[in-house]
């Protein structure tokens, strides 16, 4: 994980972290689970990691964090899913959705492999479905009309 880190914060503007156990979610940083662990949010602001079996084959999931993220923060949470092969995340993504949360997926022309992002489009957790150049704008954007 540290080389990826690494390599990622030589093309990343934000922070990047590898989550830690009773860690603060600081806003602009960008949070990695480590190695076979699930990262979750287990309180406003906090950061949980677990160990139950994989999600969707994976573990870390996707689908862990964003059903944490629902249960914290609902209504007031922004959840995104990026392209990606399998099913991790959907289920997730539909959680946050369910709760009030708004959801984007990366559309099937931007996307290397349009997996994930299908399924949770085929779910019903999708309010937006975007190419991978209009997320961020998207998300600025919508940030700003909520504050």
């Amino acid at each position: 994980m540290p080389g990826l880190l690494t390599w990622l914060q030589r093309e990343s503007a934000l922070p990047l972290e590898i989550a830690q156990v009773g860690g603060t979610l600081m806003p602009g940083t960008v949070y990695f689970a480590p190695d076979e662990r699930h990262l979750v949010v287990t309180g406003v602001d906090q950061i949980g990691l677990s160990q139950p079996p994989p999600v969707s084959h994976v573990r870390p999931s996707a689908t862990v964090l964003l059903r944490s993220v629902a249960k914290v923060y609902g209504a007031d949470a922004i959840g995104v899913l990026l392209t990606g092969m399998g099913d991790d995340g959907a289920a997730g993504l539909l959680a946050l959705h369910e709760q009030g949360g708004l959801t984007i997926a990366q559309d099937e022309a931007s996307s290397v492999v349009f997996g994930m992002p299908k399924v949770a489009v085929d779910l019903g957790a999708v309010d937006h479905v975007l190419s991978l150049n209009k997320i961020a704008p998207t998300l600025v954007s919508l940030i700003q009309q909520r504050s």
